[in-house]
């Protein structure tokens, strides 16, 4: 089974410093929803891991979350493209729990449940947390500069190996050139991809 892990919010979706609140604030990055479409059609399974701390803080509910990820789901299907699951941490970072990003355990969850290792799996986010978590667990670690990716890329400290790219679908582009998702010594850089090291 060939598997990829987005973040949510600043890689599928427009983020925002003050949370995404509600199904109307949900609005996709354009071309990451086709991204999507493209993984399916080459026979990736699409899984979302995302922390929503919004829901610690009071700011929404599980309800209203699950109303996001149904536009969310809706928005993908009129794409033609596919989510096969959501996962999602709903505590806030002094909660100390194993599930929100950097700590792994919401991707060792996926693994889980997938029944799949997480070695060489792509992982995609917009922020240091996202790319830590997946790299514990032994995933390629892919940095868009969407969302707060311009910012994370700036501060540094990067897992090393980790590629570099403009969007969603610019990492599609480049996993597509390849057979199979690679071990990250053996990655080539595409096009407006770039090695960073920590």
């Amino acid at each position: 089974m060939r598997l990829i892990i987005l973040d949510r919010d600043g890689v599928i979706n427009q983020d925002s410093d003050d949370f995404i609140k509600s199904p109307a604030e949900w609005v996709p990055i354009p071309g990451s929803l086709e991204a999507i479409a493209r993984l399916n059609q080459a026979g990736y399974r699409v899984v979302v891991a995302t922390n929503q701390s919004g829901i610690a803080r009071g700011l929404f509910d599980v309800k209203t979350l699950n109303a996001i990820h149904q536009k969310l789901h809706a928005a993908a299907h009129q794409a033609g493209a596919d989510v096969d699951a959501i996962f999602y941490c709903p505590h806030a970072a002094d909660d100390n729990c194993d599930c929100r990003k950097p700590k792994p355990g919401m991707l060792q969850t996926i693994a889980s449940r997938f029944n799949v290792s997480l070695k060489g799996v792509p992982n995609v986010g917009d922020s240091l947390r996202d790319l830590q978590a997946g790299y514990g667990v032994g995933c390629v670690p892919y940095l868009v500069l969407t969302g707060k990716g311009e910012r994370t890329r700036a501060k540094g400290g990067l897992p090393p190996g980790t590629l570099v790219f403009s969007d969603l679908a610019s990492v599609v582009d480049s996993l597509l050139k390849d057979s199979k998702p690679l071990p990250v010594d053996e990655i080539t850089p595409q096009k407006d991809g770039r090695r960073r090291q920590a």
